[in-house]
């Protein structure tokens, strides 16, 4: 009997993927890497197992009672489709028999869940602000997790890296804490075996996310597919290109780090002394210094790379699918922001492709509202208006959203409060999954009526009551000027000149009453209508309102291009 062979995944040089496409060995049964020991199986779902093998091999997969046998093509490949194992099934083997036996052992039946987007979820649970006191209460064996490793492609791969773990400190350091913490809700709501398959990327676009036949089905979108051939035209030429480059760069890498950096180092050193004395002194920091030479740039990834359309969705997720899910929660946007408005068509189509190629119908999808960012630096309606688009894709079926527009830090675009998103994704799981009736949304805007000199604002999702809240974390940048814990923030009216001014707003049952003396006939509202608003319109609950505005009038012209998002830390 053979043991699964780990996955292992190449590091190719200067952060790209080289991929050719090879023939894989089929002397052995094989099966891809989220195939392995400790992996958890959906539970109440046909469960696909596919591989290679011989051709014309039989190929029988045993799973606790179930059993099934497939026969591999001409290529080699097979694939068979189990009976769904009950609620509660115990821990099981799986077993995989060719002409040679694969034994999956640990293997748990309960709800995976795969876990995706840019850096906000990339973001690992080492840097949560309340990591110290989580991390050493990370030990759960019902609890799974499996981190695809990078990697882009220009056509649907097969494979990905990584392994399944069981959550222990160690294994969960560097997850994604907005998944570990919506995990860990369900497994203590539940008290069910969870999975959770991380697949993300720090500063990517949902382009980037989305099938090339997806992104084909939407005229709109077609200069993302005109993009995709461009980079599949130039890939020949750019891998063959590559060593050169690659042994090119490293030279002058090499050359950088002896002739340069030393001197820069010591002008930094300096500079740091010379900024401690300007700021003792009450002075302005003096500019910092640059190098002589500026650092060799790495070359070009020949597949486009992660902003190339359809390349990750081809390297991380064509590769998982048709395994078993649950569903999938998402925290991305901040790279679409720009886009906005284009934005309300691309997710949509990106979630819908997802399903459709999953072919487990309409499965939950959970995502993140944006949270607060860059309060002063590029003042916009970029991330307003994304976040509209955010909750008009709550149109289709069997999607939630969980804001976090009142836990962003306004200097940082990695606020570090993943724990309260978590657990509001995971409010959304328990209605939209799990079909529990409890109030899993903050309040929506619903509808307005113009009353004299004042518009009355209607909700959804008001829970209890509408209340004036306070968010459960604030950053330290926020100390020394908080929100207020008495009067509503970030309410501004208009009449029909479009000229918005600052407003009085009151709470009025499941309603708001919003005026200003500056305005004697309003016709529109706008709530949290900012990159980075100061939002404390809440329900009962603890959620918060999500920002809106009652008219549909142009935006301005673009803000400037903002900085490119901080690295992951």
């Amino acid at each position: 009997m053979i043991k699964h062979p780990a996955a292992r995944f190449v590091s190719l040089p200067l952060l790209f993927f080289v991929l050719v496409s090879a023939r894989p060995c089929l002397a052995d049964v094989r099966l891809p890497a989220i195939f392995g020991d400790h992996m958890v199986l959906q539970q109440e779902a046909k469960l696909p197992v596919w591989g290679t093998a011989d051709a014309g091999e039989k190929v029988t997969v045993t799973v606790g009672t179930e059993s099934a046998s497939a026969t591999a093509d001409s290529e080699g490949k097979w694939r068979v489709e189990l009976q769904a194992l009950p609620s509660g099934s115990a821990q099981v083997t799986m077993t995989v028999t060719g002409k040679n036996k694969l034994i999956f052992s640990d293997v748990l039946v309960g709800d995976v869940w795969v876990c995706s987007g840019q850096s906000n979820m990339e973001y690992p649970l080492s840097g949560a602000h309340n990591a110290s006191g989580e991390l050493p209460k990370a030990s759960d064996p019902g609890l799974r997790l499996f981190h695809v490793q990078r990697k882009t492609s220009l056509q649907p791969e097969t494979d990905v890296g990584g392994s399944w773990q069981v959550c222990t400190p160690e294994t969960a350091k560097n997850f994604t804490a907005v998944g570990y913490f919506f995990g860990r809700e369900l497994r203590t709501s539940l008290k069910r075996p969870i999975g959770l398959i991380e697949a993300s990327w720090s500063g990517t676009e949902a382009q980037a996310w989305t099938s090339l036949s997806g992104l084909q089905k939407e005229p709109a979108l077609h200069g993302y597919v005109d993009k995709y051939n461009l980079n599949l035209a130039h890939y020949p030429k750019a891998l063959a290109d590559a060593p050169a480059q690659t042994a090119a760069y490293r030279a002058a890498l090499d050359a950088w780090h002896r002739d340069v950096n030393p001197s820069y180092q010591a002008a930094l050193k300096d500079w740091n002394e010379a900024v401690a004395k300007a700021k003792a002194a009450g002075q302005p920091q003096p500019p910092r210094p640059q190098p002589s030479t500026p650092i060799p740039q790495a070359p070009a990834d020949p597949t486009g790379g992660p902003h190339g359309p359809s390349n990750l969705f081809n390297g991380m997720i064509a590769p998982l699918i048709p395994y078993a899910i649950k569903g999938a929660i998402w925290y991305q946007g901040e790279s679409n922001a720009s886009q906005a408005m284009e934005y309300r068509t691309l997710f949509p189509l990106m979630i819908t492709d997802w399903r459709q190629r999953w072919g487990l119908g309409d499965f939950p999808f959970l995502f993140v509202q944006l949270a607060s960012f860059d309060e002063s630096v590029h003042p916009s309606q970029d991330w307003a208006l994304l976040r509209e688009s955010q909750v008009k894709t709550l149109a289709l079926p069997n999607t939630g959203m969980a804001s976090a527009v009142d836990i962003g830090d306004p200097t940082f675009i990695h606020p570090q409060d993943k724990m309260d998103v978590g657990l509001r994704l995971a409010l959304a799981a328990k209605h939209i999954a799990y079909g529990r009736d409890l109030v899993y949304s903050g309040p929506i805007y619903d509808s307005m009526k113009v009353e004299a000199t004042a518009i009355r604002v209607s909700f959804t999702q008001t829970g209890g009551g509408l209340v004036i809240g306070q968010a459960p974390w604030i950053p330290s940048s926020m100390t020394k000027n908080p929100v207020s814990t008495t009067e509503l923030e970030s309410f501004t009216i208009a009449g029909a000149d479009q000229n918005w001014v600052q407003a009085q707003a009151k709470i009025d049952g499941n309603t708001v009453v919003v005026s200003s003396s500056q305005v004697a006939q309003p016709v529109a509202v706008r709530y949290g209508w900012a990159d980075a608003p100061r939002c404390n319109l809440y329900n009962k609950e603890g959620l918060p309102a999500s920002p809106f505005r009652t008219d549909d009038w142009p935006a301005p012209l673009p803000a400037p291009p903002r900085p490119a998002p901080s690295p992951k830390p």
